[in-house]
């Protein structure tokens, strides 16, 4: 068998390239993921506050037109304002889906909320998604980190901002033969996030000298003082020549990487979802089922990326009361 844990850069997957635009003092930010032959696409939302745009078009038994971008955003729902910037800039490079009176881009879009962290009257707008998406597709820029949507994510959120740490955005990839698997997520979660079964960042206690756990947390409050202020949220990119239906599957078992790392996940007061798209002009034939499996494995590799690559001191996590 050969060995699926020859990594490659994320850069490497052909097909796809990555924008970011943010605002460094406001704490917020866009990210968008250019397809350079448009995609199929589809996904699955697991949390229950999910803030996102187009979704229908990812479900199997509707009209499945691919994919010009994917749009990751702060701002919740305000940040959804980031893909009429994105369509504007993709109408003006002649890009969409052709309806015989003229180009539609085709843009799916999914935010964090980030508002309780930087300056929650700042969200992401038209210009900022314009930017990120022209960055896109000028060039490739898959940065991990505290740069695009990941500038205002945070983890370990029972507690509020008080006992929360910082998180980003983090990428993996991985070829399995001629099959290639890559993962994007950022990672803004109520729950405590885990490397190896080793927690590696959320809820700390309230001098910040130690870790505390959110799911026990959220137990002793019986979900009482939970809000809506969180979201995890992944792509799968992958050269396997896929239906949307196999792509609804993909996405379905990448998140069980997420479930292997982020506890609780899935919450009501999360909006985690997970899309999954393939990619490039030259697809391979690959089981579902080991590329949804590849998936999940090589989603926990992008997550700890979005922990590892977001470390700040706790003194200079700005955070409120």
């Amino acid at each position: 068998m050969e060995d699926w844990t020859l990594f490659m850069a994320f850069s490497l997957l052909s097909g796809i390239s990555v924008g970011n635009a943010q605002d460094d003092v406001a704490k917020t930010g866009v990210t968008v993921f250019y397809f350079q032959t448009p995609a199929l696409t589809s996904g699955a939302i697991l949390g229950g506050g999910p803030a996102s745009r187009e979704t229908p078009l990812l479900d199997p038994q509707r009209h499945n037109p691919p994919l010009n971008a994917l749009v990751f955003s702060g701002g919740s729902a305000y940040g959804l304002a980031a893909a009429d910037g994105v369509m504007a800039c993709l109408e003006e490079h002649g890009l969409g889906y052709d309806t015989g009176v003229g180009l539609v881009p085709i843009v799916c879009q999914s935010d964090i909320f980030d508002l309780s962290y930087g300056d929650g009257s700042v969200r992401p707008d038209r210009g900022m998604g314009y930017l990120a998406c022209s960055r896109a597709i000028a060039s490739n820029d898959p940065r991990s980190g505290n740069v695009g949507v990941g500038t205002g994510a945070t983890v370990g959120k029972p507690g509020g901002m008080a006992t929360a740490q910082k998180s980003g955005i983090g990428y993996a990839a991985a070829r399995l033969g001629d099959l290639e698997v890559g993962v994007a997520v950022v990672v803004n979660a109520l729950g405590d996030v885990f490397e190896d079964g080793k927690k590696i960042a959320g809820m700390t206690t309230p001098d910040r000298k130690g870790f505390v756990s959110a799911e026990e947390a959220v137990l002793k409050n019986h979900y009482q003082k939970l809000g809506s202020g969180n979201t995890t949220l992944a792509a799968v990119f992958t050269n396997a020549d896929c239906t949307v239906a196999d792509l609804r599957k993909v996405a379905n078992m990448a998140a069980t990487g997420m479930a292997r790392c982020i506890r609780p996940v899935f919450t009501m007061a999360d909006g985690d979802t997970v899309y999954a798209s393939s990619i490039g002009d030259k697809k391979v034939q690959a089981d579902v089922n080991t590329v949804g499996i590849l998936a999940s494995l090589v989603m926990e590799k992008a997550i700890a990326d979005a922990i590892h690559s977001s470390r700040i001191p706790d003194k200079d996590f700005l955070r409120q009361p």
